[in-house]
């Protein structure tokens, strides 16, 4: 028998050794199954040999230009754990983006429909869910996350000829690309004209304001018709003003401005981050004064247009910026006798009267709120000179804000004590300096910035949120502007990089807020 099987087994495996042995045993030749024969795991049963299928996995996944034309280069995604992404550093739309990909598996689907390699599109503006199965039925899911381009929304301005002008609009379109954040709004008609005073004439990157054809909504603020491109250009950081609504956004201003962050594209050709935000005018969903209301600007003559229509108390030049009106008209003469009679009564005698003196003239919280968010900003403009507004309704108090205009707050300016981070400022300005004579305003102000203090690790997070999500931004428009590291007026410091420029900025608001503190104790 042991030469039968022997032969047996040379004569189905040449392959095997010319020296097996004929004392084989029955149970050694069943355990080999012939020598090399198979390979592998392997199972008898009923005489057949089968095999579990490998888990199923993603092994490759990429956007390749041959087959998206729109694409620059192929886009190869980083694959970690059940993760696959990648950024493309384009601001192309991907609603329609054929991948390519392979797999360990029977199939790949999308909410349940197969997907071919470099022939299936898919829309990448959300994450979407790639599952790979295997014969078995067994499935693995991936998360696709393709970020684009610095992954804020984008704006895209057209216009018909260059924008040249502060009061001279120009025709033009306006298209918003919201990404994943925000409703994205299809190309509509707009006006577009120049904004700003010393960031107009002074710096390349230009401010604008638009003007839609009809009332939209932006990034879920709320709809209007006009609307302001900051440039923020001497700002290195971006976020002053943005850290200045916040603040307001805190406190018991009637109405403070919001604004977002976005890429913005002039007639196809890319002009950095934009801080988009609302306008200080008159609106039921702005500086909401109604029918009878006024809307007002302490200013300086040289920043005044043609048009504008002012008075002039015995401190302050007031510019009347909502409703239009003539000199010497009832609307006028009504305003201006009414803040005149307010301001001589602060200056008086018995100013903290609270029957008689500017107490029941004004709308304290207001005033309070305003000049500390003012104050800790050390906002330069805010002690006397302009973009402060006021606003006040026939029959009510006047009110203080909304607050306006901080890219040169927080320390960023070398021509005056603002720059430091310690001193008063504001408090000089001749209206506040008065009321802080009143013991019990002094009382409330203290009461009302230790609520503020006390948001100071939730302001300085959203710092750091915003400066995070700028981060890619950021580059890109020091790419274009080539800010960083060289002196843009009025920066007091210069550092070489962003993060050294937001880190310069939260320490000077620690300071600030601290100096503060002890300083209004000693009030």
């Amino acid at each position: 028998m042991g030469i039968f099987f022997s032969i047996s087994i040379i004569g189905l495996n040449t392959m095997c050794s010319i020296g097996l042995r004929l004392t084989v045993s029955i149970a050694t030749l069943l355990l080999l199954g012939g020598c090399g024969g198979g390979g592998g795991s392997t199972a008898a049963t009923d005489g057949a040999i089968s095999s579990d299928p490998a888990a199923p996995r993603l092994l490759s996944f990429s956007l390749l230009a041959r087959d998206n034309p729109e694409l620059d280069a192929d886009l190869e995604f980083a694959i970690t754990s059940n993760t696959a992404s990648a950024r493309l550093p384009q601001p192309v739309s991907v609603k329609s983006l054929v991948p390519s990909f392979t797999i360990e598996g029977s199939q790949i689907t999308v909410n349940g429909q197969p997907q071919t390699s470099s022939d299936t599109a898919q829309d990448f503006t959300q994450k979407l869910s790639y599952t790979v199965s295997n014969s078995k039925g067994v499935s693995n899911s991936y998360e696709i996350d393709l970020n684009r381009f610095t992954g804020l929304p984008v704006v895209y301005l057209t216009t018909s000829e260059p924008v040249l002008s502060k009061e001279e609009y120009v025709n033009g379109t306006f298209l918003l690309d919201g990404w994943r954040h925000y409703e994205s709004i299809d190309q509509m008609d707009a006006k577009i004209r120049g904004r700003g005073n010393s960031t107009w004439f002074l710096h390349p990157k230009k401010p604008y304001q638009i003007k839609l054809e009809s009332k939209r909504s932006l990034f879920g603020m709320e709809e209007d018709k006009k609307w302001l491109f900051l440039a923020e250009y001497s700002d290195k950081t971006l976020l002053r003003n943005r850290l200045a609504f916040e603040l307001g956004h805190r406190s018991t201003l009637k109405w403070t401005p919001s604004g977002h962050f976005a890429e913005v594209f002039v007639n196809n050709v890319h002009t950095g981050v934009y801080h988009v935000t609302e306008k200080v005018e008159d609106g039921e969903n702005r500086v909401n004064i109604g029918e009878n209301g006024f809307l007002l600007e302490i200013d300086q003559p040289d920043r005044l247009d043609a048009d504008d229509v002012f008075f002039q108390t015995e401190t302050y030049l007031i510019n009347i910026k909502e409703p239009s009106v003539d000199y010497g008209d009832a609307k006028f003469t009504e305003v201006r006798d009414h803040i005149t009679k307010f301001e001589e009564i602060l200056l008086g005698k018995d100013f903290a009267d609270p029957e008689h003196g500017y107490p029941a003239y004004v709308d304290i919280d207001s005033f309070i709120d305003w000049f500390l968010i003012n104050e800790i900003a050390k906002n330069v403009d805010a002690q006397w000179y302009s973009s402060i507004f006021l606003h006040w309704v026939p029959g009510g108090k006047i009110s203080m804000g909304p607050i306006w205009d901080f890219d040169l707050g927080f320390g960023n300016v070398d021509y005056a004590d603002a720059t430091y981070p310690e001193g008063w400022w504001v408090r000089w300005n001749t209206w506040i300096s008065r009321m802080l004579e009143d013991p019990a305003f002094v009382e409330r102000v203290k009461e009302r910035y230790a609520d503020l203090d006390a948001q100071r690790p939730e302001i300085k997070q959203d710092l750091a949120g915003w400066a995070e999500e700028l981060e890619l931004s950021q580059a890109e428009n020091d790419r274009i502007w080539q800010t960083m590291g060289r002196y843009v007026w009025p920066n007091p410091v210069v550092y070489d990089t962003y993060e050294e420029e937001v880190a310069h900025l939260e320490d000077w608001l620690d300071t600030r807020m601290d100096w503060m503190k002890e300083a209004l104790e000693r009030l």
